[in-house]
């Protein structure tokens, strides 16, 4: 049966097909928890059989949802960079594996992903955005822990996942995150190089106020001085591969004599290592670099980079599995829209993937 204005199949058609009444179509395709997966399946293929698509705006007026998430990547007001943000972001290999693991649990879900960036000047207009429930909630990137827009994404009462832990700024407790175990990731790459026989150690970091660069740094200070070193020298970046240039330079210029250099992401590293050769130093032969991330951009350099390698996809996964844990809860009726019942937060271990730069 279909409507006679638009000639479109109606749920009365699918039920015809299916056997069963419209209220159990309306069920099934509203995603009612309660029906036997056998009635399910019969309904599905007859949905595909009689081509029939749901009415979206409709659907939300049962189920409160819009079908859809935000991927949103802030940025905090005061960052500086060569690169504009929206070149920076869509050139980075870190968002598009985010991307690609949080479409796995989203799209056999019928969830759509939007990708939202916001730097200041539009962190206005994403708070809008979520709170005019354009999307059942938020997966927010952010590199900060001076960003004021986490707290207010999170204060708009919609379900928010952090890519990272973050304190202060405001930001309530227990808001679930997915995280890496940064501090581990950073006693790695200092090992590696020590172990080597490097002694000269540097770091290009990206900001120092992203929690993780600071636990980086921090752990591969530490392990460093532990074994009987000087503290490593330090150059400032912006996770980009013209930053990792950039600090590279300084470094030669300031220490000459550096023979191993740990880059906060691949992306410096790989930049460091095109600076170190543009000067005539090998590498790894002269200099030893190591990245973070094993990102697509570690496989691609010129050597391939050794680097510590954090599951992107995998993080990415699973903060998808807390937001929709969080989605249904409010649905539920269960109060807490901050997260899920299962853990608040889950940390993921890094490992050391050695190839050719170091």
């Amino acid at each position: 049966m279909a409507s006679a204005s638009s000639g479109r199949p109606t749920l009365e058609a699918v039920a015809s097909v299916a056997g069963v009444s419209r209220a159990t179509v309306s069920r099934v395709i509203n995603g009612v928890p309660t029906v036997d997966p056998a009635i399910v399946d019969v309904v599905r293929r007859a949905v595909e059989k009689t081509g029939y698509v749901p009415n979206l705006a409709a659907r939300s007026l049962v189920t409160r949802r819009s079908g859809s998430v935000a991927l949103v990547v802030s940025e905090p007001p005061g960052h500086r960079s060569p690169l504009p943000f929206l070149e920076r972001i869509f050139t980075d290999p870190y968002l598009g594996r985010v991307t690609a693991g949080a479409q796995e649990v989203l799209r056999p879900r019928d969830i759509h992903l939007a990708i939202v960036p916001a730097d200041p000047p539009a962190h206005d207009q994403v708070v809008r955005y979520v709170r005019q429930g354009h999307v059942d909630g938020v997966l927010l990137i952010t590199s900060s822990a001076a960003d004021p827009l986490p707290a207010r994404l999170v204060g708009l009462g919609a379900p928010v996942v952090l890519s990272a832990r973050i304190a202060g700024g405001g930001m309530p407790d227990g808001v679930p995150a997915v995280d890496l175990d940064q501090a581990a990731g950073g006693r790695l790459a200092a090992e590696h190089l020590l172990a080597t026989g490097r002694r000269n150690l540097a770091v290009v970091t990206g900001p120092t106020d992203a929690p993780f660069m600071r636990a980086r740094l921090d752990a591969f200070a530490a392990t460093v001085t532990a074994a009987g070193l000087g503290s490593p020298a330090v150059a400032g970046a912006d996770f980009t591969r013209p930053g990792g240039e950039a600090a590279a330079r300084t470094l030669l210029a300031e220490v000459p004599a550096v023979d191993g250099i740990f880059a906060g992401n691949d992306l410096m590293a790989d930049g460091v290592s095109t600076a170190l050769q543009a000067a005539g130093r090998r590498v790894p032969d002269d200099v030893a670099v190591v990245g973070f991330d094993d990102s697509s951009a570690a496989a691609q350099a010129h050597p391939p980079l050794t680097t510590i390698r954090q599951p992107v996809a995998a993080m990415a996964r699973t903060m998808a599995e807390l937001l929709l844990d969080g989605i249904d809860a409010r649905e539920a009726g269960a109060g807490d829209t901050t997260g899920p019942v299962r853990d608040r937060v889950v940390t993921f271990a890094p490992r050391l993937v050695v190839r050719e730069s170091a």
